[in-house]
């Protein structure tokens, strides 16, 4: 019998902090051939199975601790896969967290789930309910995306899912109440995915976009709301879009590096700026969780993008709090988005993912929105990267909150966190000045104010 060590405070970390949070490819390069360019068909399976030595370790810890705590063991993820879809979905959710008892149940109490809506969607269509239709569309789609997140390689389930959330989410665009169109971005040879939204009403002329970067559990159909948009509504275009390693770039074989995201950077401006219903001038990037860092690299290398807004901060250089202290289901998927089965080369490379070397050359104003509990990336980090900036800046710290900013007094009774990236967005798109500060939003409410 093999000797397994498992060192006792890892454990004991480990288990807090999972235990507190509350034919196929075949199938599916023909439904992708619809909507994509030449250059977007799913990658092979690529280098075998990754393991890693707390994936091994830990497992049956895992399994345990779903058990008890549920799917969102290691962040609020049906909490947010829920937002985008309304209240509709809440039931969706609520029979998914009650089904999901193991790691192993994950991606098939989603996969049912939308297969239901699939169905729903298909009927109401042929019933001449374009309405129901499209929202049952969506919601499919955002339940196949959120089975993917299980598989770590490009297998055959993998690429099947992928095809059927493709699906269903273009015909959700058929028929939505704005219009929204597949995006593919050309990348060294490829193509990165997303879509692009222009606001409900949109009736010609030159306006603001945002490119929105989901974090490394999210995903492109789940940035934009079905109703009520943060940004649409406020009259700013949307283009969600994965970059290198996100999940579809991922099935694309598209890996991250830092590289590859400062590339990203410059090849999303050039693609939006050239879109005639774009203003050039005002193109920003809002990025959430790794999305914080991606979205920071993505705006270091490309200076003509207008403005920089992060929230859930991954900001620790060589990424060592999320990798190897919080769930080991985050390093295999990382490992997956980048394109390593080797745990020892994959050590090498995180040495790699920092800010370090880059932020001094933002130049445009740069918004950061971070939990003062963050336990995936220690605060500290945030804040010596904020103090080093040397741009226009705005820091804003929730008291109690962690990760996902949210959920916590602060963020009830202060500045919605969400609405406060928005209105940040748009005063910035509008050419509005503002002070470089660092706020801390108490759990009263209350803002207190810090120059910088």
């Amino acid at each position: 019998m093999q000797d397994v060590k498992l060192d006792r405070r890892e454990f004991l970390q480990s288990a807090t902090l999972v235990a507190t949070a509350a034919g196929a490819a075949a199938a599916t390069a023909g439904a992708l051939a619809a909507d994509a360019s030449p250059a977007a068909q799913p990658s092979a399976a690529h280098g075998g199975e990754i393991m890693t030595r707390r994936w091994t370790e830990q497992r049956w810890l895992l399994d345990n601790t779903i058990r008890a705590v549920g799917v969102d063991w290691d962040q609020p993820r049906s909490v947010s896969y829920n937002a985008p879809c309304g209240p509709e979905a809440n039931a969706d959710f609520a029979a998914i967290r009650s089904r999901v008892q193991k790691y192993a149940d994950i991606a098939p109490a989603f996969e049912a789930t939308a297969k239901r809506r699939e169905a729903k969607a298909k009927e109401a269509e042929k019933d001449d309910q374009p309405v129901s239709a499209r929202q049952n569309y969506f919601m499919a789609a955002i339940h196949y995306a959120a089975a993917q997140w299980a598989y770590d390689e490009n297998n055959a389930k993998n690429i099947a899912l992928n095809g059927r959330k493709r699906d269903c989410y273009a015909n959700y665009a058929k028929l939505a109440d704005h219009k929204v169109e597949a995006a593919w971005v050309p990348f060294q040879g490829k193509a990165l995915p997303g879509w692009l939204h222009l606001p409900p009403g949109y009736q010609g002329g030159r306006i603001p976009a945002v490119w929105a970067i989901p974090g490394m559990d999210g995903f492109k159909e789940g940035s934009v709301s079905m109703y009520g948009d943060r940004f649409l509504s406020r009259g700013i275009a949307v283009l969600a879009l994965e970059g290198p390693g996100q999940y579809e770039s991922a099935v694309l074989g598209i890996h991250v590096s830092v590289p590859n995201w400062m590339a990203a950077g410059r090849a999303v401006y050039e693609w939006l700026a050239a879109r005639p219903e774009i203003d050039s001038a005002r193109i920003g990037i809002t990025g959430s969780s790794f999305g914080s860092f991606f979205g920071t690299i993505a705006t270091a290398s490309e200076p003509r993008f207008k403005a920089c807004a992060v929230t859930a901060t991954c900001l620790e250089p060589g990424c060592h709090t999320i990798f190897e202290e919080a769930s080991p289901t985050f390093k295999r998927r990382f490992m997956y988005m980048s394109g390593y089965t080797d745990e020892g080369k994959f050590d090498k490379f995180v040495k790699t993912l920092t800010w370090e070397g880059h932020i001094d050359k933002i130049k445009v104003p740069y918004l950061c929105v971070a939990g003062e509990a963050d336990e995936l990336s220690p605060l500290e980090h945030a804040e010596r990267m904020m103090k080093l900036l040397q741009t226009n800046k705005q820091f804003v710290i929730y008291q109690d909150s962690r990760h996902s900013v949210g959920n916590v007094p602060a963020a009830n009774l202060g500045p919605t966190p969400a609405q406060l990236v928005a209105d940040w967005m748009q005063a910035r798109f509008a050419g509005k000045s503002f002070a470089s500060e660092r706020w801390f939003v108490e759990a009263s409410g209350r803002v207190a104010k810090t120059a910088y």
